[in-house]
């Protein structure tokens, strides 16, 4: 009996302090998602964005499909890869995933 009626006695005061700590968890675990998942997620995005507006002519590059090729024509949207000797496609610049460094083809 005399837990009980002490915890009643603390009534509007540790009502305050219990509806913050209701929502301390939801806040700790939405720190976390940002930090772990959405914070990374946008920087790789600046840095894909970044990427694709540095290309030129010449760059060796790896698509989505797995194709690596050299650049030979750039426009806004798209982009003319030579993925053999007299062998080129056309692709979204979206669809280019990665630089890769001078030689990679030849090395291939």
């Amino acid at each position: 009996m005399f837990l009980i009626s002490s915890a009643f006695a603390a009534g509007p005061a540790g009502a305050a302090e219990s509806s913050i700590m209701q929502f301390l968890p939801m806040i700790v675990i939405f720190a976390l998602f940002y930090l772990l998942l959405i914070r990374p997620q946008q920087k790789k995005a600046k840095e894909t964005k970044q990427m694709l507006s540095q290309l030129s002519k010449g760059d060796e590059v790896m698509t989505q499909g797995g194709f690596v090729g050299r650049v030979s024509k750039l426009s806004d949207q798209y982009v003319s890869l030579e993925i053999a000797s007299g062998v080129e496609i056309q692709l979204a610049r979206a669809a280019i995933t990665g630089k890769l460094e001078k030689g990679t083809i030849k090395s291939l």
